[in-house]
């Protein structure tokens, strides 16, 4: 049974990704300096050590002491918009943080990785569904800071001969329990609830784009969906010294305007949704190609937009009432 160390363990995705870990059999270690995760999502049994993942001594140790076979890296600053403003924080966590968990896994002899990459690493493209070829031009710090941690993982790589694979998550929504829902002001439908309660319209960020409806359209992707994803992950680094990168989506879009109708459904009433001006850096529509990952890993999402939306719904409610 191997052991796994998930940086950003206590954080919204990692939480998920804890749980399918353990549902998979293997044993997990969670890591995570709570700046955005919270304790109380670390499960019962597992092990956790709370350090910030640039600390290399506390990442060796961690590693160390628990036996670690692999490890998930999640923990990172993730906001674009304050990645613009902040370009020197987000290159000093996102890229020295990778550089030294690098550091402390060769030191202990820990020789498998999966990276939480982007689709930001491609900036805006020049066709959808984008796959895995695409050239990578990301267009925010983020993003840059995404596209430096996969070449250090395949330089390590070729180095060391470190087994890797890098997933590029597009649009993350949806909760797998109530306890876990997702509560970043940078996401959209969180975003949508959060407005709601101040008594404010949710916002449309432009709609004037070239797209059906003039909305942006992105890929959503369930959070258990994706927490799978990790796992399918996990085990192909298990099996094989691999170098990889894979979209993480459904392969298909919704515009703005169909996820703000999508929430109206759930609510039952009309959230009127009003349009501000775009926001800076936005694409126009962003979508994954994901034939790779399934022929390579036999993974592919299983909910749907309104599977999102509705568990998203819940887990607000539910946090809201506690």
């Amino acid at each position: 049974m191997t052991t796994w160390l998930v940086t950003g363990g206590a954080g919204y995705i990692g939480a998920h990704v804890v749980r399918e870990l353990l549902g998979s059999g293997r044993n997990v270690v969670v890591l995570d300096d709570l700046s955005s995760g919270h304790a109380h999502r670390v499960p019962e049994g597992v092990a956790f050590v709370q350090a910030n993942v640039a600390d290399r001594d506390a990442v060796a140790r961690a590693l160390a002491e628990h036996a670690i076979d692999g490890v998930i890296h999640l923990a990172a600053k993730k906001a674009v918009g304050e990645s613009v403003e902040l370009p020197l924080h987000y290159f000093r966590e996102n890229v020295d943080g990778m550089l030294a968990l690098l550091e402390a896994m060769q030191s202990e002899g820990v020789s498998r990785l999966v990276y939480s990459s982007s689709a930001a690493v491609y900036g805006t493209p020049e066709h959808n569904p984008i796959p895995e070829s695409a050239a990578l031009m990301p267009e925010s710090p983020y993003g840059q800071t995404k596209v430096a941690g996969e070449w250090l993982a395949a330089d390590q790589g070729t180095a060391t001969g470190l087994s890797w694979v890098a997933l590029r998550y597009f649009n993350v929504a949806g909760a797998g329990s109530d306890e876990l829902g997702d509560d970043s002001v940078n996401n959209l439908i969180p975003m949508v609830f959060a407005a709601l309660d101040r008594g404010e319209r949710p916002q449309i960020f432009g709609d004037d784009y070239p797209t059906p409806d003039g909305t942006c359209i992105r890929d959503y992707i369930h959070v258990a969906d994706l927490a799978s994803a990790h796992a399918a992950a996990a085990a192909h680094c298990e099996a094989h010294i691999a170098a990889d990168a894979f979209n993480v989506g459904r392969g298909e879009g919704s515009s703005v305007r169909e996820v703000m109708d999508t929430i109206s459904g759930v609510l039952g009433r009309d959230v009127h949704a009003e349009v501000s001006p775009r926001r800076a850096g936005d694409p126009p529509a962003s979508t994954a190609a994901t034939e790779r990952i399934l022929d390579v890993l036999g993974w592919q999402a299983k909910r749907d937009l309104q599977a999102m939306v509705a568990s998203a719904w819940s887990a607000w409610t539910a946090r809201r009432s506690r």
